[in-house]
C-alpha cells in the first residue's frame, strides 16, 4: 500500500504545482494565494522535491507571486523560504534555467525590506554566486519582450507557455495579456529567434521583439521569417499537455486562469487539502 501511494504522489504533486503556477499568473489570484495557509508553505516544500520538474515549476509561482509587492514581505518571512531557495541555487545537481530562477526569487525578496546600498551589494552578490555555480557558459540571463498576434485568450496563452518551457534557456516568463505581450528570461547563449521560431510553431500565433529606439521610443521588430534550430529540454520530462494531465477528469472543479473568481478560490481550497495530505501528517 505504501508502495502505490509512493507512486501515485509524484503525478499528483506535478499536477498540483503546474495548477498553482498557471494560477499565480494571473494577477488576480496572487495574494489570495499567498494568503491562504496551506499553498506558500507547499510551494516551499516543493522546493525540495526529487523530480526537477516540480522544482522549477514551484519557482515560477513563486516567481509570478513575488511580482504582487505586498506579497513580498510575507513571503520573505515564510517559514524556510530563503533557506530552501539557497539550497536549490548551491544544489550541484540543479539544472542552471532553474538557478538562475531560484536566484531571480531570492533577489526580489531579499530586496523588499533592505536598503538601497545593502539592497545593491546582496543582489551584486547573489548574482556572483549564481554565476560561480552555473560555470562560465551561463554568465548572464537577458530579457527578451515579445509581442505576441494571436495571444488573446487562455488557450492561446497555454499554448504559448507549453511552446517555451521546451526550449532549453528559458528561464521564466511573465504574460502581460492586455497587450498581447510576454516578457520572457533566457540565457545570454539563446538567440531570441528561438522564441520566435517556437511560438511559430503554435501555427496560431507570431512573434515581434519589442526594442526601445535611441528617442525612447517602443518599436516592433519583426524576426526573419527563417525559423532557426531550438534545442529542447531533453533532460527534463516535459510538463503534461492539458489534454493528457491526470486532472482532466475534474475539470469542473480547476478554474482556467483568469476565467471565475470564485473558481479559483474552490481550486485553491482543494490545493490546500492536497498540501496538508502529502505533507503533513
Amino acid at each position: 500500500e505504501k508502495m502505490n501511494s509512493a507512486m501515485s504522489e509524484e503525478p499528483d504533486a506535478l499536477s498540483v504545482v503546474n495548477q498553482l503556477r498557471d494560477l499565480a499568473a494571473d494577477p488576480l489570484n496572487r495574494r489570495a494565494i499567498v494568503q491562504d495557509q496551506g499553498c506558500l508553505p507547499g510551494l516551499i516544500l516543493f522546493l525540495d522535491h526529487p523530480n526537477p520538474p516540480v522544482v522549477h515549476s514551484a519557482l515560477l509561482a513563486l516567481r509570478y507571486l513575488a511580482e504582487c509587492r505586498v506579497n513580498r514581505e510575507k513571503m520573505k518571512s515564510e517559514l524556510g523560504m530563503m533557506l530552501s531557495l539557497q539550497n536549490v541555487i548551491q544544489k550541484t545537481t540543479t539544472p542552471g534555467e532553474t538557478k538562475l530562477l531560484a536566484s531571480e526569487v531570492y533577489d526580489i525578496l531579499q530586496s523588499s525590506s533592505m536598503s538601497d546600498m545593502d539592497n545593491v551589494n546582496e543582489m551584486n552578490y547573489r548574482r556572483r554566486k549564481a554565476q560561480f555555480f552555473l560555470g562560465s557558459t551561463n554568465k548572464r540571463a537577458k530579457t527578451v519582450v515579445l509581442h505576441i498576434d494571436g495571444l488573446d485568450d487562455s488557450s492561446r496563452r497555454n499554448l504559448c507557455e507549453e511552446a517555451l518551457l521546451k526550449i532549453k534557456g528559458v528561464i521564466s516568463f511573465t504574460f502581460q495579456m492586455a497587450v498581447q505581450r510576454c516578457v520572457v528570461r533566457i540565457r545570454s547563449d539563446l538567440k531570441a529567434e528561438a522564441l520566435a521560431t517556437a511560438i511559430a510553431s503554435t501555427k496560431v500565433m507570431k512573434a515581434q521583439q519589442v526594442v526601445k529606439s535611441e528617442s525612447g521610443e517602443e518599436m516592433l521588430v519583426p524576426f526573419q521569417d527563417t525559423p532557426v534550430e531550438v534545442e529542447q529540454n531533453i533532460d527534463l520530462p516535459e510538463y503534461l499537455p492539458e489534454d493528457e494531465s491526470p486532472t482532466k477528469e475534474q475539470d469542473k472543479a480547476v478554474s482556467r486562469v483568469g476565467s471565475h473568481p470564485e473558481g479559483a478560490a474552490s481550486w485553491l481550497s482543494t490545493a490546500a487539502n492536497f498540501l496538508s495530505r502529502s505533507f503533513y501528517w
